[in-house]
């Protein structure tokens, strides 16, 4: 039976971070099943979900202390189980674009929130835009719609939503 973990890093980049950390869990036999990975700042910082025998398991978060002493990265561990797939539950993708101001992925993921829809999936970035210099926001998530609920409904809703807040957006299914 498939035991698994989901571990996280962060700590100050460095080459080989990445290497180090997926060597300790190939050294122990385990697998990574998933895993997201990107700078912070000047921070690296790394999510993964590792998959192996519960004896596996147990030597990846044996020998991790040792590698956070020896890279000066913070490692976090927490078992978990297999995710369940749903058929009542339908993803799409949400895209939006705006002049960057605090607060504007609060209110994003809100609108999902007061809709008991589950976000699965979010990254954001802020850019200078090309020719004025003028701070710019990008975000990407993907949710999880309930089969019962009226897409169109949700999609004129959400285009509302985003028209008062100034915000250009997309929301599609995911392909």
């Amino acid at each position: 039976m498939q035991n698994f973990l989901v571990v996280a890093a962060v700590g100050p980049s460095k080459p080989g971070l990445l290497d180090a950390i997926t060597k300790v869990v190939r050294d122990c036999g385990g697998n990574v099943a998933d895993s997201r990975m990107t700078m912070l700042g000047c921070e690296f910082s790394l999510i993964m979900l590792v998959s192996g025998t519960w004896d596996v398991v147990a030597k990846i978060e044996s020998a991790l202390p040792r590698l956070q002493e020896s890279t000066g990265l913070v490692l976090t561990t927490k078992r978990t189980e297999p995710r369940k797939s749903s058929t009542s539950l339908v993803p799409y993708a949400v895209e939006v674009v705006s002049y960057d101001h605090p607060g504007v992925v609060y209110e994003i993921a809100s609108f999902f929130t007061a809709r008991n829809i589950n976000i699965e999936d979010m990254y954001t970035s802020g850019y200078a835009a090309t020719h004025t210099g003028a701070p710019m926001f990008s975000l990407h998530m993907t949710i999880a719609v309930p089969n019962n609920t009226s897409i169109a409904g949700l999609r004129g809703e959400f285009m509302e939503f985003c028209d008062r807040l100034n915000l250009d957006s997309i929301m599609e299914p995911v392909k």
